[in-house]
C-alpha cells in the first residue's frame, strides 16, 4: 500500500477544517429532518389497524344440544313453549343458567301481553366500552301449536352458544357485548318492543348495532341477508361469499321479527333468516340445493316443527356468521 505524506495541522487548521465539516453537515440533517417530517405522517397513514381476532368454531353439535333441551322442555308442557306457558318461563330458565354459570350478568325483563306475564332474558357480558353496545337477539317463543324448534330454537341455541364461546375465549371486546332472547315475538314483537320502549333517547344512541335472527335452520334453506343497514349487510355477505354461499336479500320476514321494533327506534339492525312458508324457487334450488316449488320450512307455525325439523348444514353456517359477526363488531 503507497503511503501518503500528510500536511501538519495548526490549530487554526483544525478550527477551520472542524468549520467545514459543521457547515457541510447541517444541510445534510436539515434535509433528514425535512424527510421525517414529510415521511413520517405517509408511513403512518399506511400503518394498518390490527385485525380483529377471529371467531372460534362453533360445533354445530353444541347447537343442536341445546334444541334437543328446548325440544324436551316443550314436550314436558304440553307440547308448546309459548308465551303465558309454563313451557316458556323453563326455556328462559333453561339459558339463564348456562348463562350465568359463563359469567354473564343476567336480567329477567317482565312485561304483560294479553294478560299472560311475559319474560326477556338480557345477558351482558362484562367490559367493553360503556359508549357502544353490540346487540344480538332472538325470540325464544314458540307458537302455540307446536314446540318451535326452527321458529325460534334454531337462532335462541345458535345466539346461546355463541355467547358461550365468548366466555371460553375471554374476549375483551372493545364495545359492549349484550344478547337477548325476546318474549311473545308471535304475539306481536310484545317483547322486544318492551324493551325499546323503555330504553332512554341516549341508551338507544349507544347500541351500535341489533343483530336479529329468526329461523336459521329451515329444513329446505335459503341463506337470507337483511338489507337495512349497509355495513351490518356487508359484514354478512363478506362472510358467506368467503366460503362462496350465494345470499339473497331478505323480504319474507320484513316488519315480522324483532328487528323491527330497534329499526323503528333509529337503530342500524341487520340478520340472518333461512326461510318460513315461502315457495323455493327452482333458482334457488340450484344455488343452495334443496327441494324446488316446496316452502323453505313446511313445518312453519306447525307441531311438526320438531328437533326434525332442522337442516344441520344451514344451522352451522348461520352460526358460524352469527359468531363471525359479533367478534367483528364487538372488536
Amino acid at each position: 500500500m503507497t503511503r501518503t505524506t500528510r500536511t501538519p495541522r495548526t490549530p487554526d487548521t483544525a478550527r477551520r477544517t472542524r468549520s467545514a465539516r459543521i457547515r457541510r453537515a447541517a444541510p445534510a440533517l436539515g434535509a433528514a429532518a425535512l424527510a421525517a417530517a414529510l415521511l413520517g405522517p405517509i408511513a403512518g397513514a399506511q400503518a394498518t389497524a390490527p385485525a380483529a381476532p377471529a371467531a372460534p368454531d362453533i360445533p354445530v353439535a353444541a347447537v343442536k344440544a341445546h334444541l334437543s333441551q328446548l325440544q324436551s322442555i316443550a314436550d314436558a308442557n304440553g307440547g308448546n313453549r309459548a308465551h303465558g306457558t309454563a313451557g316458556y318461563r323453563a326455556s328462559v330458565d333453561y339459558l339463564k343458567g348456562k348463562l350465568d354459570a359463563a359469567g354473564f350478568t343476567t336480567t329477567v325483563q317482565e312485561f304483560t301481553r294479553n294478560g299472560a306475564t311475559g319474560y326477556n332474558l338480557l345477558a351482558d357480558w362484562p367490559g367493553g366500552g360503556t359508549e357502544q353496545t353490540v346487540m344480538t337477539g332472538a325470540h325464544l317463543d314458540s307458537v302455540t301449536e307446536g314446540p318451535g324448534i326452527n321458529d325460534n330454537g334454531s337462532a335462541s341455541a345458535a345466539i346461546l352458544e355463541v355467547a358461550l364461546a365468548v366466555s371460553k375465549a375471554h374476549l375483551e371486546p372493545s364495545k359492549h357485548l349484550r344478547f337477548a332472547w325476546w318474549g311473545s315475538e308471535e304475539s306481536g314483537l310484545a317483547g322486544s318492543r318492551h324493551y325499546v320502549k323503555g330504553l332512554s333517547a341516549g341508551d338507544r344512541g349507544k347500541i351500535d348495532a341489533y343483530l336479529n335472527f329468526d329461523m336459521i335452520g329451515s329444513p329446505n334453506p335459503g341463506y337470507f341477508v337483511y338489507d337495512d343497514d349497509a355495513r351490518l349487510e356487508k359484514v354478512f355477505k363478506d362472510h358467506f361469499a368467503a366460503k362462496n354461499i350465494a345470499t339473497e336479500i331478505e323480504t319474507e320476514g320484513d316488519g315480522r321479527s324483532d328487528h323491527a321494533p330497534f329499526k323503528d327506534a333509529g337503530v342500524p339492525v341487520g340478520g340472518l333468516f333461512s326461510g318460513a312458508d315461502y315457495i323455493k324457487t327452482a333458482e334457488q334450488a340450484k344455488k343452495w340445493g334443496g327441494t324446488a316449488g316446496k316452502a323453505f320450512d313446511a313445518c312453519y307455525h306447525a307441531s311438526c316443527d320438531t328437533a326434525k325439523n332442522i337442516d344441520d348444514t344451514a344451522l352451522g353456517n348461520n352460526t358460524a356468521a352469527i359468531a363471525d359477526a359479533v367478534w367483528q363488531l364487538g372488536s
